[in-house]
C-alpha cells in the first residue's frame, strides 16, 4: 500500500528525509498551499509568493523524476485549508494510512500532525549540521548555554577554517574586526535579482488578490524561485560582496538596503540552497585568496554557529518558548512597525524597508526595531509575531529564538548574557540614519531629545533588581547613578511621557 510523503514550503530539496525514505514507485507525495500556513500570521506578499512559487516549480521536477506528486493550489476548488486537511483527503483518495514527514520547523505544526488519525511517521529534518540529540548533549550540564562555544565545537566537527586542530589565522572569532561604521559607499551592487517568469507571474497575481491587504510591497518581485537561480545568486555574492562582508556587516546605510549582505538565507531555510554547498564556496574563496579571513569567518558562523545554535535552542526548549515574557513586558506594538508615519528616521527607514523588500539585515532587526521594542516594553509575543510575519527567511525554528532570546531577552538569559539594548550613540555610529532624523542623537533630554536616549535609561532603571549585578551592566549603572537626581528625574519622565503618547497612537 502506498504512504503518503508529505513536502512543506521550506522543505524544497529531493535530498530532504521524507524523500529519501520514500519508495518513487508506490509513494505519493502531498504539497499543498493553504490558507492556514499562508494566513496563521499576515505573512508578507513576498515571502507567500516566493514559496507558493518555488514549491510549484519543485512540485514539477519531482513529477518529471517519475515522483507520483499530488498538488494543491491555493484556489483549488476542493483545497482543505490545512496540512492536515489536505493529508487526509488525499488519505482517502489513494488509499494510504501512514505519513512520512520531516520534522517541520514550527511547533505548532508539529502537534498538529501529532494529532492526526492516521500514522504519522516524523523524521529529523537531515538539512543540518547538529542532530537534536548532539545539541543536548552539548548543553547537558552547561550553566550557560553560549554559541561562541557549541561554534567552535561545529568547526572542528567540519574542519572549516581550521589549521588542524587549531583555527585559522589563531583565533576562533574575528566579530571584534567586523563592526566598521557604514562607509561611504558600497562597491557591491546588491543580491542578484531575477525576472519573474510564467509560474512566477501567474503566482503573484494569485497573492495580489488573496493577500493584497497585508503589510508589505509585492511588485517589484526579484527573488529565486528554484535552485539553479540560487547557486547563481550564491556566486554573485561570493565573487562581489563576501570580501566587505566582515568588514561592514553591521553598518548601516538609508540609500543602500543591502550594503555587501548575501540576502540568502531565506533559500537555504527554504530548500534552495544547502549550507553545505554556501560554506564550501566561502571556504574556496578564502583558500584561493579571494575574500579576508575575518569576512569569511564571519559568514561561515552566522551558518554553522548561529543558524545551528538557534535551531538547538528552538526544539530544546519546547513549544512554550515563543510565550515566555520573564521581564513582564505588555505595552501593544506601536502602529508604526506596519507602515505608520514616525518621527523616529532609524525605525522609519527599517520598517520602510522591510515592506519593500521582505529583508532587513541581522543589526537593524537587532539594533533598531529589536532595541526599540525591547526598551519601549513590548509584549515579545506580538514582536516575535511581527518578525515571523515580515520577513522573507522566517520560520519559527530560526526566528524564535532571536527574537525571544537574543532580541527581547524574555528567555531571561539563555541565549544571551545581558539585553542587546543601546542608546541612539550606537545607531549613530553604525548609520547615517540619525543625520537625517527629526531627533537629535547627541540631545538627552528636553525637547527634540532621541527616544532611544531616554527609554535606555528608563529601561536600566526599571529592570534595575534584574540586571544591576550583571558585570556586563554594572558601569552603566555606575554612570546613572553619577547623574544629577534631578536630571535621571527628567529623564524618567520625559521616557514616560514619550511612552504614553506612543500607547495612545499620537505621532512619536
Amino acid at each position: 500500500m502506498s504512504r503518503l510523503i508529505l513536502v512543506l514550503g521550506d522543505q524544497l530539496t529531493e535530498e530532504i528525509a521524507a524523500l529519501r525514505e520514500a519508495d518513487r514507485g508506490s509513494d505519493v507525495v502531498v504539497m499543498a498551499e493553504v490558507a492556514d500556513e499562508a494566513s496563521y500570521v499576515p505573512h508578507h506578499p513576498k515571502k507567500i509568493a516566493f514559496l507558493f512559487a518555488a514549491m510549484r516549480k519543485f512540485a514539477a521536477r519531482l513529477k518529471e523524476d517519475g515522483w507520483d506528486v499530488r498538488y494543491t493550489r491555493l484556489d483549488d476548488d476542493d483545497n482543505a485549508g490545512s496540512i492536515t486537511g489536505e493529508l487526509l483527503r488525499r488519505a482517502e483518495e489513494t488509499g494510504a494510512s501512514e505519513i512520512i514527514a520531516t520534522e517541520p520547523g514550527e511547533w505548532r505544526l508539529i502537534e498538529a500532525l501529532g494529532e492526526m488519525p492516521l500514522t504519522v511517521r516524523m523524521i529529523e529534518d537531515n538539512r543540518f549540521l547538529a542532530s537534536h540529540a548532539e545539541f543536548d548533549d552539548w548543553a547537558e550540564d552547561r550553566k550557560e548555554l553560549r554559541m561562541e562555544w557549541f561554534y567552535r565545537q561545529m568547526r572542528r566537527k567540519t574542519g572549516y577554517l581550521m589549521d588542524g586542530e587549531d583555527p585559522e589565522g589563531g583565533k576562533w572569532n574575528y566579530d571584534h574586526d567586523n563592526r566598521k561604521p557604514a562607509p561611504g559607499d558600497v562597491d557591491f551592487s546588491g543580491p542578484m535579482q531575477f525576472t519573474p517568469d510564467e509560474v512566477v507571474e501567474e503566482v503573484l497575481d494569485l497573492v495580489e488578490k488573496r493577500f493584497g491587504d497585508n503589510f508589505g510591497t509585492l511588485r517589484p518581485f526579484w527573488f529565486a524561485t528554484e535552485p539553479g537561480q540560487a547557486r547563481r545568486a550564491l556566486s554573485h555574492f561570493i565573487s562581489g560582496g563576501l570580501a566587505k562582508f566582515g568588514d561592514f556587516q553591521d553598518a548601516m546605510l538609508e540609500k543602500d538596503n543591502f550594503l555587501s549582505h548575501s540576502v540568502l538565507s531565506m533559500y537555504i531555510n527554504a530548500g534552495l540552497l544547502d549550507w553545505r554547498e554556501v560554506c564550501d564556496a566561502v571556504q574556496a574563496a578564502y583558500d584561493a585568496g579571494d575574500v579576508p579571513l575575518n569576512a569569511a569567518e564571519g559568514f561561515i558562523r552566522q551558518i554553522i554557529g548561529w543558524r545551528e545554535y538557534m535551531r538547538g535552542i528552538y526544539y530544546r526548549e519546547g513549544p512554550d518558548y515563543t510565550r515566555r515574557n520573564v521581564l513582564n513586558h505588555q505595552r501593544k506594538l506601536p502602529w508604526f512597525y506596519w507602515g505608520g508615519e514616525t518621527d523616529m528616521n532609524c525605525i522609519a527607514h527599517a520598517v520602510a524597508e522591510t515592506r519593500d523588500e521582505a529583508y532587513a539585515h541581522h543589526i537593524q532587526r537587532l539594533m533598531v526595531t529589536g532595541n526599540f521594542a525591547l526598551l519601549a516594553g513590548i509584549d515579545p509575543a506580538e514582536v516575535h509575531e511581527w518578525y515571523l510575519a515580515v520577513y522573507a527567511d522566517a520560520y519559527e525554528w530560526v526566528e524564535a529564538p532571536n527574537v525571544i532570546g537574543m532580541s527581547q531577552f524574555a528567555d531571561g538569559g539563555i541565549v544571551g548574557s545581558k539585553p542587546y539594548i543601546s542608546s541612539g550613540n550606537y545607531i549613530a555610529k553604525m548609520s547615517d540614519y540619525c543625520g537625517g532624523c527629526a531627533y537629535d542623537v547627541k540631545q538627552k533630554t528636553g525637547e527634540g531629545a532621541c527616544p532611544f536616549n531616554l527609554l535606555y535609561w528608563a529601561f536600566m532603571e526599571r529592570h534595575r533588581e534584574r540586571f544591576e549585578k550583571n558585570p556586563r551592566m554594572a558601569q552603566m549603572y555606575r554612570t546613572w547613578d553619577r547623574m544629577d537626581e534631578a536630571k535621571r528625574e527628567t529623564v524618567l519622565s520625559e521616557a514616560e511621557d514619550f511612552l504614553e503618547r506612543m500607547s495612545r497612537g499620537d505621532r512619536v
